[in-house]
Parts: structure tokens; C-alpha cells; sequence
């Protein structure tokens, strides 16, 4: 029971932080100004299927992403989340979080070989890093935050400790949506 209560609460977190739900916990006042950051990848199309080799059919783990907004001053770090959503499940695929705010993208199965000072959280899977998506009927987000600080987390950390705090401390983001599995 205690995993399924962690399974729904992170879920309900994740569809706050990306925008797919009204949690009042989460803490970012909905009145407060987002930047947009402009997310594209080599891999990825928005609204298409996402490459089989990207999910558990395939073996390049994460997919190649790049990013760019307008110049923040105030940015310390990036954190990416990819979650996907259908009917009747949600999931957190991947959470990486305190990438330099310099970066501007990561290479295909950049989980595998994280920036240095990065973190990545346990997923709904229950185990850290990307966790390859397998439902073929699913909308993947592959969601970037720029951050006003770093993601303090201790080991252990439950995921939906380090989604609130992304969502506490997002100043931009964006966002890159597949659709399906091809």
C-alpha cells in the first residue's frame, strides 16, 4: 500500500510540475511569470512517435535533447523530467536534476553518463536514471526546467521531494511531447 501511496502522490506531483494539474502543496504561485525555453531534439518531433530505440523496445536509453531560452541571470541549474501519461496510467521515466545552467543539451543515453554534479531520482519503476517507457499508447514528455537554484536532495530522496522542489524553484521551462511508440 505504501508503494502504490508513493506511486500516486509522485504521479500527482509530476502533473503539477508539468503543468497538468492544480496542487496547491506544490508551492509556485500560479500568478508568478514562467520563461519559455525552446526544447527540440535530433531524435524527437513534437506531436510524433517516439523512436523504439528510446524505449524498452530499443537499447539507446535516454534520447538526445537541446534547449535555449532568453539569457537568465538568475539560472544555477537545469533539471529535465519525462514523464507519460494515457487513459489510465501516469509515470515518471526520468528525473535529472543540477546540470550546470551553462548546458544547452545532452547526448543520446546521457542517463547512462550523467554531467558531472547531476543527480537523477528514483522513478516510478523504483529505480534511478531513465527507465525506457513501454506503453505504446502514451503521450512522452520530455519537460526542461531552468532552475533559481540547486536541487538539495539527500540520499534516498523520494521522488516526490525533488519534483516539489523543481517545482519551487522552475524560472523557465519547456517542452517536448511524443506521441505513441513507433
Amino acid at each position: 500500500m505504501r508503494r502504490v501511496t508513493a506511486t500516486v502522490t509522485a504521479v500527482g506531483v509530476a502533473f503539477a510540475l508539468s503543468g497538468c494539474g492544480s496542487l496547491g502543496f506544490i508551492g509556485r504561485s500560479q500568478a508568478k511569470d514562467i520563461a519559455e525555453i525552446n526544447v527540440t531534439s535530433p531524435e524527437l518531433r513534437e506531436g510524433k512517435p517516439l523512436p523504439r530505440e528510446y524505449s524498452c523496445h530499443g537499447d539507446q536509453g535516454s534520447p538526445p535533447l537541446r534547449w535555449s531560452s532568453q539569457p537568465l541571470s538568475e539560472a544555477k541549474s537545469i533539471a529535465i523530467v519525462a514523464d507519460s501519461h494515457t487513459g489510465s496510467d501516469s509515470a515518471v521515466h526520468w528525473v535529472i536534476y543540477n546540470i550546470p545552467a551553462t548546458t544547452t543539451e545532452l547526448g543520446p543515453n546521457a542517463a547512462a553518463d550523467p554531467p558531472e554534479g547531476s543527480g537523477q531520482a528514483t522513478v516510478t519503476s523504483g529505480r534511478a536514471g531513465y527507465e525506457p517507457p513501454c506503453e505504446e499508447k502514451a503521450s512522452y514528455r520530455f519537460t526542461v526546467y531552468t532552475l533559481d537554484d540547486k536541487v538539495e536532495s539527500a540520499e534516498g530522496s523520494e521522488l516526490p521531494q525533488i519534483l516539489k522542489q523543481i517545482a519551487n524553484q522552475t524560472i523557465a521551462r519547456g517542452r517536448l511531447t511524443a506521441v505513441n511508440i513507433e
